[in-house]
């Protein structure tokens, strides 16, 4: 039938046989996600539109995940939260992941996947740009406006407009250096911050099948960067385990017909790629780090829902054991189960969680998006003046991590940690020598 991956989802979605590029067809919604800073606006829309006693079209699919703004004593930040609660315990929500409670989970695509909310076959939706990370699980996962999301809400259902698909394949040996944020950013600096409007990428290629969970998460939540509609891909054998451990909602995977049409087919080999680095102010200005080795840092950052899992820190870790950190290095877990896993991963007998103290790196256990968006003044990590930064998140636009004068590069936590190190841009392949050989002699990674 001549279809991607992206135009079966929502062919079945849809109810029909098949969908062409540029089709509008009314998709229904598996899952629909809003956070903190966009409740407020969504539940406006909602009452205006469906009645002040409306009620959601699903208690059990609406999935609330404070998240942005959620350690900070701002008083429009907390009435936000407060507002959620409210409207959780009036419409009987089921998965309100609250801060303060339990249930608290951190930022809202880690924790959507860890809830077991992205599942293949799916269309997912939510209030925030970067929800297409759940592409990483074969799931059409998109953001969408307050507007879009509380008409959702009360039907279930969206209009959306087929998007045309580029194929991206990496292939090659992945060099020890690299990682899958080096990967998405070499794709983004190749189309280009509107290369891909709204378009779909399907990534592809022996690198992606071999790939871990996490790291296949990074590739797609950074497709909007290039304007991309979702990303997607096809589960593997570990995003199927993964989901085994999360979910017991039955979910069909998919797969792309062998003779799909694409409107582009970018293939990379990565075997030669060296680490790359976004240069301010856009995420598509990307260049080898070696170029960069004279530039200074006042400051450091790991966190985020693309940098800030427990794998980010795990190899943000392989290169800071046994150094210290020269310039103020923030670490934001983006999780409450990813910083538990800084306690019970191990490295050569070590945990992560004391490897990164020991290396002097300022780590928080208030989980949460942090200064990835600047955030109110007494966010933990926020840049408050005009220096340079080098951060594991995934904009580097004027403003974005507080002050407007400063100067924020995007890296892997490889090249920030050993950037860290050094208190200049680094090539985490000086570092990592050593580390290598330390994990292959004894066990890199025990829970």
């Amino acid at each position: 039938m001549q279809q991607t991956l992206s135009q079966k989802v929502l062919a079945k979605a849809s109810g029909r046989d098949h969908v062409a590029v540029g089709d509008v067809v009314w998709t229904k919604v598996d899952v629909l996600m809003s956070h903190d800073p966009c409740m407020p606006g969504v539940v406006g829309v909602f009452k205006r539109e469906f009645g002040e006693d409306a009620k959601v079209w699903n208690a059990d699919r609406f999935i609330m995940i404070p998240d942005h703004f959620v350690y900070t004593a701002d008083p429009l930040a907390n009435q936000n939260i407060r507002l959620m609660r409210t409207f959780a315990q009036a419409q009987g929500i089921k998965h309100f992941y609250d801060v303060g409670t339990k249930d608290y989970k951190g930022v809202c695509h880690i924790a959507l996947a860890e809830g077991g909310h992205n599942r293949p076959g799916e269309v997912l939706l939510g209030t925030d740009s970067h929800t297409v990370t759940g592409g990483a699980f074969g799931t059409f996962s998109i953001g969408v406006g307050n507007t879009d999301a509380a008409f959702a809400l009360g039907t279930g259902t969206i209009p959306l407009k087929v998007p045309a698909t580029i194929r991206v394949n990496y292939h090659g040996m992945m060099p020890a250096h690299v990682m899958a944020k080096d990967l998405i950013l070499e794709l983004i600096g190749r189309l280009t911050i509107e290369g891909a409007t709204y378009m779909t990428l399907e990534f592809g290629g022996a690198v992606v099948d071999a790939m871990s969970v996490e790291s296949r998460m990074t590739l797609c939540n950074m497709v909007v960067e290039c304007g991309a509609k979702n990303g997607i891909m096809v589960p593997n054998a570990a995003t199927l385990a993964y989901l085994a451990e999360r979910t017991d909602i039955p979910f069909e995977v998919m797969e792309p017909d062998a003779d799909a049409i694409y409107a582009q087919v970018i293939d990379i080999d990565v075997t030669t790629l060296q680490p790359r680095v976004a240069k301010p102010h856009c995420p598509d200005n990307v260049t080898d780090v070696d170029t960069l080795f004279d530039v200074p840092l006042a400051q450091a950052y790991i966190g985020s829902c693309t940098g800030g899992k427990l794998e980010d820190f795990v190899e943000a870790a392989r290169v800071l054991r046994g150094h210290t950190v020269s310039v103020p290095t923030y670490a934001v877990p983006a999780t409450k189960e990813v910083f538990h896993g800084l306690i019970r991963t191990h490295i050569a007998g070590q945990s992560v969680y004391d490897i990164l103290i020991d290396a002097g790196v300022l780590l928080s256990s208030e989980t949460g998006c942090a200064a990835c968006c600047g955030g109110p003044s007494d966010t933990f990590g926020r840049v408050n003046d005009a220096i340079s930064v080098i951060s594991t998140t995934n904009r580097n636009f004027v403003g974005r991590m507080g002050n407007k004068g400063a100067q924020v590069y995007l890296a892997s936590p490889y090249t920030v940690a050993a950037s860290a190190i050094r208190g200049r841009i680094a090539n985490p392949a000086d570092y990592l020598g050593a580390a290598i050989a330390a994990s292959a002699s004894t066990p890199a990674f025990s829970l």
